[in-house]
């Protein structure tokens, strides 16, 4: 399982150098690099605190893993989740899916961005100059995993 949930940033160069080392059967590498906006609304962000409980978070981070195995042809999988206090401009999370064939790549690092942000157990603390508020799961977010179910 390649899931790995931490508090320190990640190259990515490295990260998706290791992710089809070794092997000659990858054709296509698909990634997502997601980061801390600076002002997810009309005030500036000064830092987004994420939480999670560890060993849970890992289960499901690897249960949506697994799922995208069963759906495509995948040689391997990657996400690095990151927690703690970020900054606006941060790395927050990595996704890469590594297929024989591009569509297969593409489709799978799609399913698992979409899952993530709407199923993964990580609670996310947004402080702005008019306070903090914790954040839920949009109703975007959720439209965007719900698109999976059934196939």
């Amino acid at each position: 399982m390649a899931v790995r949930v931490q508090s320190e940033d990640f190259d990515v160069g490295a990260e998706l150098a290791r992710l089809s080392a070794g092997t000659h059967a990858v054709g296509a590498v698909a990634s997502f690099i997601g980061l801390v906006r600076e002002s997810p609304g009309d005030v500036p962000l000064r830092a987004l605190t994420l939480e999670h409980y560890p060993g849970m978070t890992e289960r499901q981070l690897g249960a949506i893993e697994a799922e995208a195995r069963r759906r495509w042809p995948l040689e391997a999988v990657l996400i690095v989740h990151r927690v703690g206090r970020l900054q606006p401009g941060e790395r927050i999370v990595l996704v890469a899916a590594a297929s024989r064939h591009r569509n297969a790549a593409f489709d799978a690092c799609r399913f698992l961005v979409d899952r993530l942000k709407a199923r993964a157990p990580f609670w996310k603390l947004e402080e702005t100059a008019t306070g903090s508020r914790w954040l839920e799961a949009g109703a975007d977010d959720q439209r965007a995993a719900a698109r999976w179910d059934g196939d």
